[in-house]
């Protein structure tokens, strides 16, 4: 697989020497590049990490669902307005923010003493990303020609995904050799080059103060409340310590900011972190459903499988790391050719097939049985099928969002979508508390857990074709 691809530079546009200065938007994709890959190196690096987290720490399955969806809730909280700080006080800023807060909150949980600090850290490390995320991309599209621009996120997308593949591999190795705080500590480097080249390649830019993004201060306030609470509601659900009025209490204050956070944003229409009146279009609301069920079943997955593969069969970190890496490597080789399949079958077929795919996948998982896990009979074939459905899925569901809204809300669809597939894994993640508590009753019966886990997946997946093919009516490009 090509892990480089030359910087998008094009002399011949006609534009000023500054705008093609090679080595300038060299060093710009390589600095958004290197700072928005720690939000997928991250990830999965913990995933593969958790186990031995979980043991150092002597913590329960509560405690283990925390350590990712404290990082989980401020990024698909605040990514949106991140975005729309960047808008109005620059893009070069808050990405650099982003970095400061994001390393040094790194720095911290490898030393963290304890769980409450570490969960403090990974807090943090959230809202780092959340003004990583969407502002990488921003400085991207603001720093490259429109003839250039394809090319470059291209190129910054498929490293994103190559980061992703080979972090659980290093993560791992990592771990095996001498703990998981090495895990955390082995970004480090790369979120220090990514804050020195952007310091002194990125130009600054915002939107002029009358076109910029309002901050949706209550909005994001709400969202964060609402999701927060009902992740915690869906997190202690299997604990029978936790009193039943206290999980009525905490599902009814997510659904009461829910509902107010609906309103405020119908109220300020245009000018909401999320405009409602988009989910009117069928289009937009069928691929937001879409994303909603596959996304939860894909973050289900890449927290229970390692798990599972560390704590039923045995495997190590570094033998985890390896285990899971046909997925990603799968859709970063592929993913390439899958843009046009929506040109040459349809955006809704395709969206229709390449869940269903996904949820053979899960069903194939979800025969696994016993104690003894086979990889190349019981993981393989299903991690393929599953990476061959996603490859299938997500360049035509990216090119769908943009084509469900009219141009003027195509940035606001694409962010909305985002937040979505984020918080699809934070639920996700918040009730994987009934297959970890079961997992007390020894390897077969985290194996059936899993399993288990593997037919809601395999239900998710199929929900979201099924509202891919009623839903989505967007026409083939010609």
């Amino acid at each position: 697989m090509t892990t480089a691809l030359p910087a998008p530079c094009d002399e011949s546009q006609g534009f000023s020497p500054a705008e093609t200065d090679c080595t300038y938007k060299t060093s710009v994709l390589i600095a958004t590049i290197a700072g928005s890959s720690l939000a997928f190196v991250m990830g999965a690096i913990v995933n593969v990490a958790l186990p031995s987290m979980q043991a150092e720490f002597a913590t329960d399955a509560q405690g283990a669902q925390w350590i990712i969806n404290s990082y989980l809730l401020p990024v698909g909280a605040l990514v949106l307005l991140g975005g729309a700080l960047g808008d109005r006080y620059g893009r070069k800023l808050m990405f650099q923010a982003g970095l400061v807060l994001f390393t040094l909150a790194t720095l911290a949980c490898a030393f963290a003493p304890n769980l409450n600090l570490l969960l403090a850290m990974r807090v943090i490390q959230g809202l780092g990303a959340a003004l990583l995320a969407p502002n990488s991309l921003a400085i991207i599209s603001t720093s490259f020609s429109e003839t250039e621009r394809g090319k470059a996120i291209g190129t910054w997308a498929g490293m994103g995904a190559f980061a992703g593949a080979i972090a659980p591999v290093i993560g791992g190795w990592a771990i095996d050799l001498a703990s998981w705080r090495w895990a955390f500590a082995i970004s480090i480097p790369l979120a220090i080059v990514a804050l020195i080249i952007g310091q002194k390649s990125i130009t600054e830019n915002r939107e002029q103060e009358s076109s910029a993004h309002p901050l949706d201060w209550s909005g994001a306030s709400l969202i964060t409340i609402g999701l927060g609470t009902l992740v915690w509601t869906l997190t202690v659900l299997p604990d029978d310590t936790v009193a039943r009025w206290i999980k009525w209490l905490a599902g009814s204050v997510a659904t009461f900011a829910t509902i107010l956070f609906l309103l405020v944003e119908k109220r300020k229409n245009d000018r909401a972190m999320v405009p409602l009146h988009l989910f009117n279009t069928a289009s937009f609301a069928g691929i937001s459903m879409l994303t909603l069920f596959l996304y939860a079943a894909l973050g289900g997955l890449l927290v229970l499988l390692p798990f599972t593969l560390i704590n039923a069969g045995g495997y190590s970190a570094t033998e985890t790391g390896f285990a899971l890496l046909p997925f990603p490597l799968t859709m970063a080789i592929l993913s390439r050719y899958a843009g046009g399949l929506s040109d040459r079958f349809g955006v809704r077929m395709i969206l229709t097939v390449g869940p269903a795919i996904v949820a053979a996948g899960f069903f194939y998982f979800s025969l696994l049985s016993g104690t003894e896990i086979n990889y190349w009979h019981d993981i393989f074939p299903a991690l393929m099928i599953i990476a061959l459905g996603m490859t299938a899925s997500v360049a035509p569901l990216t090119t769908a969002v943009m084509a469900s809204v009219d141009d003027q809300h195509g940035g606001t669809a694409s962010g909305i979508n985002n937040a979505i597939s984020r918080s699809a894994g934070l639920i996700a993640t918040a009730l994987l508390g009934f297959v970890l508590v079961g997992s007390d009753g020894g390897n077969s019966a985290l194996v059936a857990g899993f399993a288990s886990a593997a037919w809601v997946g395999a239900l998710l997946a199929l929900a979201s074709a099924v509202a891919a093919w009623f839903l989505i009516r967007l026409q083939t490009a010609s």
